[in-house]
């Protein structure tokens, strides 16, 4: 096989798709993984993989660093990207991948809202975004993990949110707000409308993870597996072909934030992600154990929490300027 033929070639690219499927990561990683592979290919001159090693590999890097200027994140992605590959499509361990330095991700503090701030922000979306932002803040959700939220995970007994397969592959519990209990209850009224209507068409079924479809063959179809925030349209599955409705699209709800944002005067770069940040540091102004708060957020490590205390100190570390006692 010829490099450019190995190249251009669609199998390796397809190995890298059957590899990355086998071990269920998500559909976002399989395309982000497919793109800086090929990109790195091209880079190269339509190189195989195979004739290229550490030196190449960190000439890509700083090529995306210095050239592209893309954030330290998204070089090491494309590191990933690229170590995946060698391991796991082409089966090759080689020295090189031990010594491969990942860019360092600058220490940067969350963006948070004051409760004043999030009030404003909240009082500007109505409607089915209002609602999914509303549950961001009063669970500390990520946006996926709304977008994707089931109806047989919500718990109106108990109060709580079951959140499945969230970062990590980790299922977990968090609240359910009070004051979300009723307009939740009423969207899913509205919500059950459009299930019997798809049901009617025999248009019901909507993805299940892990091959749960082939175990329990009608679960695709039942009420407690549709998505609380469906798509308005059916969409076809870029894996399986299957045409049917899929969960909302959460650029949706981040434009609408951001109208939100814009409509009330705030000059903080807000985001659906900016509430789980004025989740979790409003719980630990009002003295909720740190332990506690890393839980609900899901965090492995308390160190991830501990961001939030940085943000809680007002000034230098909570000092009182020279200046004020003038």
């Amino acid at each position: 096989m010829t490099p450019s033929s190995g190249a251009q070639s669609p199998r390796l690219l397809d190995q890298l798709r059957d590899k990355i499927r086998t071990r269920h990561y998500s559909l976002r990683t399989e395309t982000q993984y497919v793109h800086w592979v090929r990109r790195f290919i091209l880079f190269h001159g339509k190189q195989h993989p195979k004739e290229m090693g550490g030196p190449e590999v960190e000439a890509f890097l700083t090529h995306l660093a210095v050239v592209g200027q893309v954030a330290a994140s998204t070089q090491n992605q494309a590191l990933s990207a690229l170590l995946f590959l060698y391991r796991e499509v082409l089966g090759l361990e080689l020295p090189w991948m031990q010594d491969m330095v990942r860019a360092k991700r600058p220490a940067r503090l969350p963006v948070v809202l004051t409760e004043r701030e999030v009030m404003a922000v909240l009082e500007r979306m109505s409607g089915v975004y209002g609602l999914m932002a509303r549950l961001l803040y009063g669970t500390g959700m990520r946006l996926m993990e709304c977008v994707r939220l089931r109806v047989k995970d919500v718990d109106f007994e108990r109060g709580e949110i079951l959140i499945r397969d969230g970062k990590g592959g980790k299922d977990r519990v968090t609240m359910l707000p009070r004051v979300l209990s009723e307009p939740l209850r009423a969207h899913l009224v509205l919500r059950r409308h459009v299930y019997t209507d798809d049901l009617a068409k025999g248009m019901a079924a909507v993805f299940l993870p892990d091959a749960l479809a082939r175990k329990y063959p009608n679960a695709a179809s039942d009420w407690g597996w549709q998505y609380v925030f469906p798509s308005g349209s059916y969409s076809t599955d870029p894996r399986s072909g299957e045409t049917r409705r899929h969960h909302l699209d959460e650029k949706l709800l981040q434009r609408a934030m951001k109208k939100a944002v814009v409509a009330s005067g705030l000059t903080k770069p807000a985001t659906p992600h900016t509430l789980r940040h004025s989740f979790a540091t409003h719980l630990l102004q009002r003295g909720y154990d740190i332990r506690t708060v890393q839980e609900l957020l899901g965090h492995a490590d308390v160190a991830t929490t501990m961001i939030y205390t940085h943000v809680l100190n007002k000034g230098g570390k909570g000092v009182e300027s020279p200046l004020d006692r003038l």
